[in-house]
């Protein structure tokens, strides 16, 4: 690769938003060692807007109030040029005031949708592009008509469910059941005890990581996993492996990205992550290869544009189109579109199953 020189006149400063602790703290190792190559190839080449990129790691682990502050200090401080992440929508609802148009923010976790405001571009599925084709396609092939939704108590969760419930009708499902714990409690014995006393196909699990992993064990140590299909829209390779294989039996997952995925330009994503992390780096997941893509978004808004300001990228923004190991992301507005995936998982990995 031919090396350029980059400017001397500054760097370009992006606060990565990544939760180091918690349930989502699984994901931030992952999360970390993808930035880092990220950022060394951008720094190979012209970084973003020919200045060098450094990331500055916000755990987003933190109460939305500690992870607000954090980033707060950092913009007063003229330490960011831009901000991105995988982190959950509680955190997004308030950050997204707090940067009000400051510098760009790119959010790249799966999220409800609906996100609209100046400044802030959403890499993410959303449940019309993610779960609905999931629950079709499962009911078609599956027989899976009658759900129980098993979930967080925040934003991303709620309005999924609210979206999935005024949907159901047009997708052929019925929500018989829902059980709704606080973050941190997937392992509440009353989840898989209210999945038993009612009258569902499947489980659809709206939680978060190491919560998700709690809820496997919990499930499978009741004998539920031997005859209740479930389906997340958000696991990974990682959650797999703490949850065991007899955890995992018949659970399915939809996601834009999966280390096993076969296409070229994946394969190549994976290629150069071993080369450039080592064989015993932190697993490729759907959620570490999405904060790759935060930072290539942000490093094609600057190439399009010729700039790095919120205005230059809302200008070029609608329509931006690049391809990845994802396949095509197009956005539409500020919301990317691109494909989606269903797998289904095998042990310590999943089977990609077709493209929805």
């Amino acid at each position: 690769m031919q090396q350029i020189l980059l400017s001397s006149r500054s760097t370009y400063r992006i606060g990565m938003v990544i939760p180091m602790q918690g349930p989502g703290g699984i994901f931030g190792p992952s999360c970390v060692s993808v930035c880092e190559m990220a950022a060394d190839e951008l720094n190979r080449c012209a970084g973003i807007d020919g200045r060098r990129v450094e990331i500055e790691y916000i755990d987003g682990g933190q109460s939305p109030e500690a992870v607000v502050a954090e980033v707060g200090a950092l913009l007063e401080a003229g330490r960011l040029d831009a901000i991105t992440g995988w982190h959950i929508s509680s955190i997004r609802r308030r950050l997204g005031p707090l940067v009000g148009g400051r510098i760009p923010y790119v959010y790249t976790s799966l999220y409800e949708g609906g996100e609209h405001a100046r400044g802030i571009y959403c890499c993410g599925e959303t449940p019309e592009q993610q779960i609905f084709p999931a629950l079709r396609w499962m009911r078609e092939h599956l027989g899976v008509r009658r759900w129980h939704v098993v979930g967080a108590n925040y934003v991303w969760p709620v309005r999924s469910l609210q979206k999935i419930a005024e949907s159901a009708p047009g997708l052929g499902v019925e929500i018989v059941g829902t059980s709704l714990v606080p973050m941190g409690h997937g392992a509440d014995p009353r989840l898989p005890a209210a999945v038993a006393a009612g009258n569902c196909d499947a489980v659809l699990m709206l939680l978060v990581g190491q919560d998700a992993v709690d809820f496997n064990r919990a499930f499978a140590r009741v004998g539920l996993a031997d005859h209740i299909i479930r389906y997340s829209p958000l696991m990974d390779e990682s959650m797999l492996l703490a949850s065991g294989p007899e955890a995992t039996i018949d659970l399915y997952c939809s996601a834009s990205y999966f280390s096993t995925l076969t296409s070229a330009p994946a394969m190549d994503f994976l290629d150069r992550y071993v080369s450039a992390r080592g064989p015993s780096a932190p697993s490729l997941n759907n959620m570490a290869q999405s904060c790759y893509q935060g930072i290539q978004t942000l490093a094609e808004l600057a190439r399009i544009s010729g700039g790095t300001r919120v205005s230059d990228c809302d200008r070029v923004i609608d329509g931006l189109t690049f391809s990845g190991p994802r396949g095509e992301v197009r956005f539409v507005g500020n919301q990317a579109v691109q494909p989606v995936n269903l797998a289904r998982a095998d042990v310590f990995h999943f089977e990609v199953l077709e493209t929805l």
